[in-house]
């Protein structure tokens, strides 16, 4: 059963890594898929649907409202607007570890404009027709780093933290439209992103895969899932959540 038959859902940060694995759960539940990303969305796109009917790529940038607030029209003009939101875009597999006070305050706030502004811009862009049809789903991607408290990514972390407070505002000023918004926290997981910065598994991996009850990598195919639940019928009354799916970690 295509339990998204009928649904338009906009992945940010979607051409690749778990954005693009979220993309790809969504559109095998019928949805129609907008990736939206700075670069390759439209390349992606077509790796979804060749023939560009259910799955469209889009330039934006979560920073800018200009550019959100854009694309979100071109969604209403293509598929009559975003019925689901998955707030993914955010950096992270770039960054450099190390202790926060070696941090400068210009690259505290590019982590904070593109990990919190841009959930915020982008939730405000689809609200109005969330609203307008009494029905939406936004799902924000977080991090248990931010359960965790973890070292030597204090901008990272942070942000994240914002995300799922963030996610807890979204519910109770939505709720009443029946729109919920809940978040997604996974720990450090395999993406092709993250596979291209060794920094970070060299770091963190080996103690992450201790602190879980299955220890092992976590996978994107390991969070598919839960966003395709969020995203459906069979949790429209769970709102204001926080998920962590990270193989029963123990925050320590």
């Amino acid at each position: 059963m295509l339990r998204l038959q009928g649904r338009t859902a906009m992945v940010t940060g979607g051409a690749t890594g778990l954005g693009f694995a979220f993309a790809t759960r969504l559109h095998a539940d019928g949805a129609r898929v907008v990736i939206a990303d700075l670069r390759g969305a439209a390349e992606a796109a077509l790796k979804l649907d060749a023939g560009g009917k259910t799955a469209q790529g889009l330039a934006m940038d979560v920073a800018d409202e200009g550019s959100v607030q854009a694309a979100v029209s071109a969604v209403a003009s293509s598929y009559g607007g975003v019925d689901i939101l998955v707030n993914n875009a955010a950096l992270f597999s770039t960054l450099v570890n190390r202790p926060f006070e070696e941090y400068s305050g210009e690259e505290w706030m590019q982590v904070m404009r593109v990990n919190t502004l841009g959930p915020f811009n982008c939730a405000k862009a689809v609200a109005p027709h969330m609203k307008a049809q009494r029905w939406g789903r936004i799902i924000n991607v977080a991090s248990t780093s931010a359960l965790k408290g973890l070292a030597n990514m204090a901008h990272y972390v942070t942000s994240k933290g914002a995300v799922i407070t963030f996610t807890r505002v979204l519910a109770r000023e939505l709720g009443a439209w029946n729109i919920t918004a809940n978040a997604l926290a996974p720990g450090l997981t395999l993406s092709d992103q993250i596979l291209k910065n060794d920094d970070h598994l060299r770091q963190f991996g080996e103690a992450i895969r201790r602190s879980r009850a299955i220890q092992r990598d976590a996978l994107p195919a390991d969070l598919v899932g839960t966003v395709s639940f969020l995203a459906s019928e069979d949790a429209a009354f769970m709102t204001g959540q926080t998920l962590c799916v990270e193989g029963g970690a123990i925050f320590v």
